[in-house]
């Protein structure tokens, strides 16, 4: 067993993010390992842009509303203590409710590589896929 330093907050890329959004990586040990969990805060508002995983992801929301969208144009919100589930190659995205801050652990396997990226990002979520009147 061994003691891991815990790295910087990092602030989120503005390819990857509307508004301002914040991790820290919680958990990214070595090889053989391929759990991630990073805890991800996000302002009122703020939401990443498309994504997939090439192993799911599990989000699970520990303070604040937030909402998960996807590409069939459902949203839903999640509350304290609530979990979603996204499974591999799910294109989607999550971020805060418009008048809340959001704290959710984000969890997710990383590949063999053999499949290509274990996150690949695409487009920007556009207001209305936000706001779940238009996919």
């Amino acid at each position: 067993m061994e003691l891991t330093p815990l790295p910087p907050t990092q602030k989120g890329p503005d390819a990857w993010f509307t508004g301002d959004v914040w991790f820290d990586v919680l958990g990214a040990p070595p090889e053989p390992a391929r759990l991630r969990v990073n805890a991800v805060r996000f302002a009122p508002g703020a939401h990443t842009f498309w994504h997939r995983h090439v192993r799911g992801q599990t989000l699970h929301v520990t303070e604040g509303i937030a909402r998960v969208g996807t590409r069939d144009g459902r949203v839903i919100e999640l509350r304290p203590g609530q979990t979603a589930w996204t499974p591999p190659g799910e294109w989607h995205w999550h971020g805060a409710a418009p008048d809340r801050f959001m704290t959710h652990l984000a969890m997710w396997e990383i590949g063999d590589g053999s499949a290509g990226p274990d996150t690949e990002w695409a487009d920007e979520v556009t207001p209305e896929q936000y706001e779940g009147t238009g996919a």
